[in-house]
């Protein structure tokens, strides 16, 4: 790419790597030479992962069969956006975090096993999980953070769990489990990073 193609838009990270075609044809005759290239070196194209996508917006409207994609946890698709200078509703083509890193991040909090650890308390969950909590927000936070509010509501659905089984009085009272984090947000609003700054979540 940087000795035939230097004008070319692209990227690499380990073995996956995007190039921004600007015609259809410019694309196809990418992947040919792509093709050939890495036939050259004795290796292959992912079959599957190998796409031309269309990136889909209110500039590209025309109707192709692939219109997003994934890399490095992020899915790349149309989405509706605002635009604040004009006060209208539009389409980009943008990233936010795919589900499959969400199902990731909440089977590494399922490992935690913080629903059955009575023996903690907030303060414990918070050191261990803060961490943890702020490396998502600082990596898929970064565009589209709304995209994480549904691990951020099973974080806190957990703690709802978490709090049924360390408080005899909160025993099997989902709502009243509910308006105790109610209560601990408002008292304790920087007891989580995702409290802390305002991606609070459904409680419930």
């Amino acid at each position: 790419m940087q000795r035939n193609y230097p004008s070319m838009q692209w990227c690499r990270y380990a073995d996956d790597g995007l190039i921004h075609c600007k015609t259809e044809k410019q694309a196809k005759h990418m992947l040919d030479c792509l093709n050939k290239r890495f036939d050259e070196c004795g290796l292959q194209l992912h079959p599957d992962k190998t796409k031309i996508i269309y990136c889909k917006d209110d500039n590209r409207k025309n109707k192709y069969p692939n219109t997003s994609f994934d890399f490095l946890g992020y899915t790349f698709r149309p989405r509706s956006s605002w635009n604040k200078k004009q006060n209208i509703l539009f389409i980009s083509f943008a990233p936010s975090v795919s589900k499959i890193a969400i199902n990731s991040m909440r089977a590494k909090l399922k490992t935690l096993n913080i629903r059955k650890r009575s023996e903690i308390d907030f303060e414990d969950i918070a050191q261990f999980c803060n961490p943890i909590l702020r490396g998502w927000i600082n990596y898929y936070g970064r565009f589209n953070p709304s995209g994480l509010y549904p691990i951020f509501r099973y974080f806190n659905m957990t703690l709802s769990a978490w709090a049924q089984q360390k408080y005899k009085r909160l025993y099997r009272r989902k709502m009243k489990a509910t308006q105790f984090l109610e209560r601990i947000v408002r008292e304790r609003p920087k007891l989580f990073v995702h409290w802390e700054i305002g991606m609070i979540g459904a409680l419930a």
